[in-house]
This record gives structure tokens, C-alpha cells and sequence, in this order.
């Protein structure tokens, strides 16, 4: 299950471009928590900080405890906004969920058990199609990782969401149709072969 992660911020009392430059100057990043039915709340947080939680590879899928002025506030990270060329955070945004809300949060897909696959030892790649799934969970149980099981697919065979156990108490987002996760592809070297030997039968039959 993911970490549960806590940012210190502060209360915003100023908004408009102005404050929010004036923040940036003093090393914060202006954000709101909003959601739950109630009032977003303006905050701003320290831009070092933050950038160590983006750092972590998992700050989109974790529950994190926004601290205000003394109160920890439950949220699920939903949006930072970069500065387009130095990649600064700007802006971000925090929803606002209590403990055993459904939430939607997309998981890293991790992929096992590649010796297993026949495909994979004749020397097919894995070609990944997504390399994360949107799921509803329960927002105490977010989990790590999407694990899917390479075992037994061949050269062509395509891998669906059918064929993938998820983790306990999640379902996907996406219901309406049996979406491809990875497939497992001919490498390009034997492509090529296949092709020039197509264009050699083809001409013999000329």
C-alpha cells in the first residue's frame, strides 16, 4: 500500500498573479485544497519540500496530510503546474477526501515473470501500451502497483485488463470494454526478415 506522505503549508490570504509571484520570490508554491463539500481553501507550501515529495515517484497515488496552521487535512495530490522552462513548481492542487472515500488514482502497472514467457525467451519485446491504470480504491488502501503476471504469453499475444488480477478492493475506472495493457511483439530485427523473405517469395512467383 502507498505511504502516507504530510506537507507543512500555511494560510493564503492574498490571492491574484501579484501574491503568487511574491510567494515564488520567498521559495513557496501558492495551492488550494478543495473538495468534500466545503470551501477551497487557499495555502501556500515550501517549494523544496514539495519538490522531495514529487521526487518520490508515488505523490499522485499516495494519501497526503496537508498540515494548515496545526490541522491535517486528508488529501489525494491532483495537480502541480510547471514552469514550461525551468520546471519549477507554480501551482498545485489538493483534493480533499476522508478516510475511506472512493478515490480514483492511477497505479503504476509492474510487470513479472518475464523468464516465464515463451514469447519474451524467443526474443519478442514488450511492447507497454499503458504504463498506468486508473482505479477506484478506497483511499486507505491505494495500492503500490498493478502487478501483471507475463507468464505463459506468447509472440502476438496481446495482454488485457481481463487477465490481470488487481489489488484487493479496486476496480478500474474504465468498465465499458476489455482494454490492452501490453502486448508482446516481434522484435524489428525479425520483422525485417520476415519481410524481405515475403519480398523474395514474391518475386520467385513473378
Amino acid at each position: 500500500m502507498s505511504e502516507q506522505l504530510t506537507l507543512s503549508a500555511e494560510a493564503r490570504d492574498r490571492a491574484g498573479k501579484g501574491a503568487s509571484r511574491a510567494l515564488r520570490r520567498e521559495g513557496r508554491v501558492p495551492a488550494v485544497i478543495y473538495g468534500n463539500n466545503e470551501e477551497p481553501q487557499s495555502i501556500h507550501v515550501e517549494e523544496k519540500l514539495l519538490n522531495k515529495l514529487l521526487g518520490t515517484g508515488h505523490f499522485f497515488n499516495s494519501v497526503l496530510m496537508v498540515e494548515v496552521n496545526g490541522k491535517a487535512v486528508r488529501t489525494l495530490p491532483k495537480d502541480v503546474a510547471f514552469h514550461p522552462v525551468t520546471d519549477r513548481p507554480l501551482h498545485a492542487d489538493f483534493l480533499r477526501v476522508s478516510e475511506h472515500a472512493q478515490v480514483h488514482v492511477n497505479v503504476p502497472v509492474r510487470f513479472e515473470n518475464e523468464d516465464a514467457s515463451p514469447g519474451l525467451k524467443k526474443g519478442g519485446v514488450l511492447n507497454v501500451v499503458r504504463h498506468e491504470i486508473e482505479l477506484v480504491v478506497d483511499a486507505a488502501e491505494i495500492p503500490d502497483d498493478v502487478v501483471v503476471d507475463l507468464k505463459g504469453f506468447e509472440v502476438g499475444d496481446s495482454i488485457h485488463i481481463s487477465s490481470v488480477t488487481l489489488p484487493r478492493g479496486a476496480k478500474t475506472a474504465i468498465e465499458d470494454r476489455d482494454f490492452t495493457i501490453a502486448t508482446i511483439v516481434a522484435p524489428s530485427a525479425l520483422k525485417s526478415a520476415e519481410g524481405d523473405n515475403e519480398t523474395q517469395t514474391t518475386e520467385e512467383g513473378e
